[in-house]
């Protein structure tokens, strides 16, 4: 009998799949306690949830869920072209950032072609280009810092796309202004660079990307509404990128990509610059807690500028089970080639205790 294997196409066999953060739902099923008990410190989401503006506007725009959304989602791309200083024309959205980088695939990507990036960066790029034929060439790191020179080093003629994650995750470290300066100041003209910027945000004084936006650079800037937005749940990301390029993406891109009830949300948690606020200084300063106390317990720690930590525990599933017993879920890495690494989600001061409490516990037996 033929293997449906054989029928698919043969790329995919081998193909790992992503792994989400552990929802706290499976948790609960399987501790058998309520969810309100599990901590969630798995997957970079926003401790404080999303802007009650957003959840309030979301709630009214329920009453014409029976009408197609906006396709162009012309308030929403106004609204973000007028927050990074672009047109209209100068935005794509999708459903997630992810979507996005799907349309850079669709429309550079031809089986056998490449695309370069870092050891230990966002594993969707991996993933997607993979789905498309497309082969990955990975830079080993310094000290987990990306290095851009080797990955320029790294172009083959049938290189398309260079994917930086800045700050990238799982590790939390960023490539500064000079780095990228002179990356672009050498990456050919034919190949287009993401960056992708989803904790743009939770930086003090983050690298300007987008002056090579600006210059026509064949430059895609990734943003999202996942993070400091807390709107993970709805799936809304976006792109920033020279007309002509945008132009291009918009051809790859499925009507209604990005529903409305999603649209009306983000709109309102763009606007809602004090809950931005907010959530900075609370990630902030429990990104300072967690990184005085894993200090104190001598732990090895890559100092991080967004909302998570990687940390080394030696056995990474074994804490993460010992964790999750505890009713804390933390992100094990081993699907990163990280074993011995946790990534801990910055919480509320509540949760970081509880974290901090839990993880003493498991690492003193």
């Amino acid at each position: 009998m033929t293997s449906i294997w054989d029928l698919a196409n043969a790329q995919l066999r081998d193909l790992a799949v992503y792994e989400p953060g552990k929802p706290i739902e499976e948790t609960a099923r399987e501790l058998d306690v309520d969810p309100a008990q599990i901590i969630k410190l798995a997957s970079n989401e926003n401790p404080l949830g999303p802007s009650p503006k957003a959840v309030e506007a979301m709630r009214a725009a329920l009453g014409t869920a029976q009408l197609y959304p906006d396709g162009g989602a012309f308030y929403l791309r106004n609204a973000i072209a007028e927050r990074v200083g672009f047109a209209r024309e100068n935005i794509i959205l999708g459903n997630g950032s992810n979507e996005v980088i799907e349309f850079l695939c669709h429309v550079f990507l031809r089986a056998g072609d490449d695309i370069v990036t870092s050891q230990y960066a966002f594993i969707a790029y991996k993933i997607i280009a993979t789905v498309f034929g497309a082969r990955t060439i990975e830079i080993a790191t310094r000290e987990f810092e990306q290095d851009l020179d080797a990955m320029l080093a790294a172009i083959t003629p049938k290189t398309r796309l260079i994917f930086i994650a800045n700050p990238n995750n799982p590790t939390g470290v960023i490539s500064d202004q000079r780095k990228i300066d002179m990356y672009m100041s050498r990456v050919p003209e034919n190949i287009v660079t993401v960056f992708d910027e989803a904790y743009f945000e939770f930086i003090d004084r983050p690298p300007d990307t987008l002056r090579y936006v600006r210059e026509g650079r064949n430059v895609v800037v990734l943003r999202t509404f996942s993070k400091i937005h807390g709107l993970a749940g709805l799936r809304v990301g976006y792109g920033i990128a020279p007309n002509e390029l945008i132009k291009v993406l918009q051809k790859a891109r499925e009507p209604f990509n990005v529903n409305s009830i999603a649209q009306t949300g983000a709109l309102a948690a763009l606007a809602d610059v004090e809950h931005q606020r907010l959530t900075k200084r609370v990630v902030d300063e429990g990104r300072a807690y967690l990184e005085r106390e894993f200090t104190a317990m001598k732990l090895r720690f890559v100092p991080a500028v967004a909302n998570f930590i990687m940390i080394h525990v030696g056995d990474g599933a074994r804490v993460f089970k010992e964790m999750l017993a505890r009713k804390v879920i933390v992100r094990p890495l081993k699907g990163y080639g990280l074993a011995e690494w946790l990534r801990i989600s910055v919480g509320t001061m509540e949760q970081n205790k509880k974290c901090i409490a839990a993880l003493k516990e498991v690492l003193s037996k």
